[in-house]
């Protein structure tokens, strides 16, 4: 008899409490995603490349887990205190029919635990089923395909998962099942009025909501601008102003609301005493509601914006080459010349290369090998007026004062650039399917590497529309077209923020044969027909038994897909325990404050009130109810994403903000559709509650 009521009650609790159950599943399966981050394949596959930095994500991961084993502990017990309040007349009846107060706690611990393990054995192979697609829309999200991908199930992770789950919820009900029982019968059966709050003039606030509206205004102009991330005081101060702002917005929605309700028609059905519902709601909790709308914000700007960078990561990034190999001869006129003193190239490093990668049959799996000669100017040892560009710094101070061009001068403050010869580059281009240069042999085109903002390379192509002139070694020079900023070799710590690229006899003269040389490879396109990482990963392992040095994309994407994976899974995890918590907490007072306003239901139902009409005012009310937190909060993330934009991502990236704008805004959209979900749960578990009002109540 014991374990029937146990399973009964525990399954009419899961389908009266579905909104919080549902959100035990989410929790469930957001701890065995963070848990089990070590054991996605793109992690094992980063751990090769990016190692340090990997290591010091994972170490992060504990932390994580504990601090939302501390949150959701909180809302574990709020929401089972709701589910304990609403049976206290059930637990007052077993005890005037005899059931001792040790068989009551021990039932409810039952339950909990029945509930437990039910969510365990649903939540985890959910859990393990959505990692295992998170891992492969990761690898998708950067376009390397799939690599041989195995199912993996973490056992520490779900044993993580296990104990952390039922530590926090036995925890949370162990408490409440003690108080409970230890309660009076009398106060058992009966119902526990709401509180009431003292009233102040409309003046005050009035006053609070226009407050609140300007340090809002004020702490996401310092963020946008980036005030806040220059020192961690200004930081901790905008944080300040938003939480102060957002608390005085909520406090002072009172006004809004209280106008609103004595201007309502009257001729309306329950129309003011909806109004004067929400009223009590906001007037009640304020604070709690702010607080609901906080943890919205930070799901939204989480997710909003880590999607956008890991979106921005994974196609930002201009693929062309696919290997360099590097030249680590010394070829100068010293070491290498032939009998008339010039410089004998007979056996290039492209000869060389070629030669090697024929030998172990690898040359035909590479579409093209090209060299790309870069040096500094030898002509002169007089490195400080080696090269002058006075005409190009005259224009450029000419311009109105911004910060592209402080960036620019920082960067035009070069005595001695690389130069860079145009026939390597011309192919590099052509591979990419860029109009190749024309160059005179006495022009020169300008390049800067891609870490340059917009702004700058506008302002520089501005200056260079009117070909000014400049010097290499006292011999004039025009600069032509526009700024170059394809990426000359693969690895992408190799950058020259300035440099010109001039014709080969130029490059050859002024370098005197003392140069750098890359050999820059494409691979066949047969062989990435199945997936880029493979073909590169297949070439990789039979490079490494030749004697060559090289680069390839797939090691230099490493840090880059590291920035996708780690805003992926972080900002998803994040975003799904923050809107867990926000959306079960707004639901979980909703029906707490509908239950304490039954008898005004009932009185209702008694004037003649029908249970149509009832639903239409709990529907209408729930809206405003979850609509005013979760508005405040989309509104404040279209603002808040733009200043986590505008902290954390490089200067450089500043340019591709509004395309990052639109995904967060579809994003957040979708965040809001999940916000509508939650409302319509809690409407119909409010309708459900009005139901059982509709039959005559007893009085005890």
């Amino acid at each position: 008899m014991f374990f029937q009521l146990v399973k009964r009650n525990s399954r009419r609790s899961r389908k009266e409490n579905g909104l919080f159950f549902a959100s035990l599943l989410i929790s469930i399966i957001a701890f065995y995603i963070i848990l089990s981050l070590s054991h996605q394949d793109v992690m094992l596959f980063l751990e090769i490349m990016e190692s340090d930095a990997v290591d010091r994500l994972l170490t992060m991961i504990p932390a994580f887990y504990g601090i939302s084993l501390m949150i959701l502990f909180f809302l574990i017990y709020f929401a089972g205190k709701f589910q304990m309040e609403r049976r206290r007349h059930e637990f007052g009846i077993y005890l005037m029919m005899g059931m001792r107060r040790t068989h009551l706690f021990a039932m409810l611990l039952a339950e909990q635990l029945q509930s437990s393990v039910f969510a365990l054995m649903t939540g985890l192979p959910a859990a393990v089923l959505i990692s295992e697609l998170i891992s492969l829309m990761t690898a998708r999200l950067v376009g390397i395909g799939i690599i041989g991908h195995r199912f993996s199930f973490s056992i520490q992770a779900a044993l993580w998962t296990i104990a952390g789950f039922l530590l926090i919820h036995l925890t949370a009900f162990l408490i409440l099942s003690g108080r409970m029982t230890r309660q009076e019968i009398g106060s058992l059966l009966v119902e526990t009025p709401a509180g009431s709050k003292k009233q102040l003039p409309p003046f005050v606030y009035a006053s609070a909501l226009i407050t609140g509206l300007v340090c809002l205004a004020a702490a996401y102009g310092m963020a946008i601008k980036g005030i806040s991330w220059i020192h961690l005081n200004q930081m901790a101060f905008t944080l300040l102003l938003g939480f102060a702002g957002t608390m005085l917005l909520f406090y002072g929605l009172r006004f809004p609301i209280g106008l609103t309700a004595s201007r309502a028609r009257k001729d309306r059905q329950l129309l003011v005493f909806n109004f004067r519902q929400l009223q009590e709601t906001v007037i009640h909790r304020s604070c709690s509601m702010a607080v609901s709308s906080l943890l919205i914000l930070a799901a939204l700007c989480c997710f909003g914006a880590g999607t956008a960078t890991a979106y921005f990561y994974g196609h930002s990034e201009e693929h062309i080459l696919d290997y360099t190999f590097t030249d680590h001869r010394t070829v100068t006129l010293d070491t290498l010349t032939d009998a008339s003193g010039k410089a004998d190239f007979s056996e290039s490093f492209l000869t060389l290369t070629e030669n090697i990668l024929t030998a172990d049959g690898l040359r035909s799996r590479f579409s093209h090998l090209f060299e790309m000669k870069t040096g500094h100017i030898r002509t002169t040892e007089d490195y400080d007026h080696a090269f002058q560009m006075d005409a190009v710094l005259a224009l450029l101070s000419e311009t109105k004062n911004s910060d592209a061009k402080r960036i620019l001068l920082s960067r035009l403050d070069e005595d001695y650039p690389y130069l860079i010869s145009l026939s390597g580059y011309n192919q590099l281009l052509s591979i990419a399917g860029l109009p190749m240069l024309k160059l005179d042999s006495n022009e020169a085109s300008v390049y800067m590497d891609i870490s340059s903002t917009a702004e700058c390379i506008q302002l520089m192509n501005q200056i260079l529309s009117r070909q000014p002139q400049v010097f290499i070694d006292s011999a004039p020079f025009h600069l032509t077209g526009t700024v170059q900023t394809s990426s000359l070799v693969t690895d992408r710590s190799i950058t020259l923020s300035f440099a010109l690229i001039v014709p080969d006899e130029a490059f050859e003269y002024y370098t005197q044969g003392d140069y750098s040389t890359y050999l820059n490879g494409v691979l066949n396109t047969s062989e990435k027909k199945t997936s880029l990482m493979e073909a590169i990963n297949d070439m990789n392992e039979k490079l490494n038994r030749t004697e060559l040095s090289y680069e390839s994309y797939l090691q230099n994407m490493g840090r880059q897909l590291f920035y996708v994976v780690a805003a992926s899974y972080i900002t998803l995890y994040l975003a799904a325990i923050f809107l867990i918590i926000a959306n079960t907490f707004i639901g979980v007072q909703f029906l707490i404050g509908q239950q304490k306003a039954c008898r005004r239901y009932q009185t209702l139902i008694r004037l003649g009130a029908t249970y149509d009409l009832l639903c239409q005012s709990v529907n209408k009310q729930v809206s405003w109810h979850f609509g005013i937190p979760a508005l405040s909060a989309a509104l404040s993330s279209l603002f808040g994403v733009r200043a986590l934009f505008s902290g954390l991502l490089p200067h450089y990236t500043q340019n591709s903000i509004p395309e990052m704008l639109l995904v967060s805004a579809a994003i957040i959209f979708v965040l809001c559709v999940i916000e509508y979900i939650y409302m319509t749960v809690v409407k119909r578990t409010g309708t459900r509650y009005l139901l059982t009002l509709m039959e005559p109540a007893r009085e005890e």
